[in-house]
């Protein structure tokens, strides 16, 4: 097994499956996995993009995701579970968002049927970007994403919570929290009414109860809980709200952006201290994100001066760069960035 920042990919979330089919679109210019290249290493000194532009950030997205299907054969949550949430939205290349999807999909047509899943945490991901990506597309509940849906709440332990994946990867893949959250996320964002029908209700009366017992570690996972609050409601008091708004607008640097370090008191395995004077991808459009499904309406001076910061700061390949709150060296977490750079860019109405 290939290690990659220090630790095995199969630990660490990477869900190894051969990707045995391929969509292929008619248009020319379209990223397939058959033309895919490989947009190259994240690196903090790429000079930053003279023009920003909503095209290359798909074209990045769709790239990062189908190259790592493609030479790792796997799925993870920095990448290709990130483009299922912002990508399809955007409706731009369909071929790869196509791809990608199937990619999850077979998942549970193929490896949970012959094997079950790695880990609890494997079905809490797929089901949330799933049900994610049916919202943004079709707008219906797809049988598969049901199925992932439901067996996500089967796997819900006595307390509410899910038993998460922890290889020090901050700030998905480092505590319990963020897969509780993470599910309030997909139940609330899957359509056709799927938080009414008995089984979700039932997971989230617990979820509710472990919330009330587990408070968020982070502000990053507090966030979160305000995204969830936005398609559930009554997760947070409206104090509560309040007070994750104002601390999260608080962050705003005097650059406009936000810095993914200053969410969390996550410590690098490197030894080196976290970088929380830089703005980056991710806490830009993290927070801008939440901040919009917490309410905050665009013409806020924060929430343009956010989107500034972001149309200012794209890099040449199309990326946002975000250093890694583990260590100095692959920097997976600027794909995570770059999608919600795109998500919150078309949340704030911005293409």
């Amino acid at each position: 097994m290939k290690r990659f920042d220090g630790f095995s990919l199969a630990a660490c979330f990477c869900l190894i499956f051969s990707a045995t089919t391929s969509f292929h679109s008619s248009a020319a210019d379209a990223v397939t996995l058959e033309n895919v290249t490989d947009p190259g290493e994240n690196r903090r000194d790429e000079p930053i993009s003279q023009t920003y532009s909503w095209n290359k950030a798909v074209t990045f997205l769709d790239s990062a995701a189908l190259s790592w299907q493609k030479q790792k054969k796997c799925f993870t949550c920095h990448t290709n579970y990130a483009h299922l949430y912002a990508v399809p939205s955007t409706v731009t290349t369909e071929s790869a968002a196509v791809e990608v999807r199937r990619f999850a999909e077979e998942l549970i047509t193929q490896r949970w049927e012959e094997k079950g899943p790695r880990w609890d945490a494997e079905v809490v991901a797929t089901g949330a970007a799933l049900a994610f990506n049916d919202a943004a597309t079709t707008g219906h509940l797809h049988p598969l994403t049901r199925k992932a849906l439901d067996r996500m709440i089967t796997l819900q332990r006595e307390d509410g919570g899910f038993t998460w994946i922890k290889c020090d990867w901050p700030p998905m893949e480092s505590d319990d929290h963020y897969g509780a959250t993470l599910a309030v996320i997909a139940i609330g964002v899957a359509p056709d009414g799927y938080a009414r029908t008995e089984l979700a209700e039932r997971g989230m009366s617990r979820l509710r109860e472990y919330f009330k017992k587990n408070p968020g570690p982070t502000l990053h996972h507090r966030a979160m809980i305000l995204w969830g609050d936005s398609y559930i409601g009554g997760l947070l008091t409206a104090e509560e709200k309040q007070q994750i708004l104002s601390q999260l607008k608080g962050l705003q640097k005097a650059d406009g952006g936000w810095g993914l370090a200053t969410l969390g008191d996550w410590k690098r395995a490197d030894g080196q201290p976290q970088d929380t004077e830089s703005s980056d991808g991710y806490g830009t459009g993290f927070v801008l994100y939440a901040l919009r499904r917490g309410g905050v309406p665009v013409t806020d001076p924060v929430i343009q001066n956010g989107v500034t910061w972001l149309k200012s700061h794209q890099r040449e390949s199309g990326r946002w760069f975000t250093r890694s709150l583990h260590k100095d060296s692959m920097h997976y977490i600027t794909h995570a960035g770059t999608a919600f750079a795109v998500m919150a860019l078309r949340e704030c109405e911005q293409r």
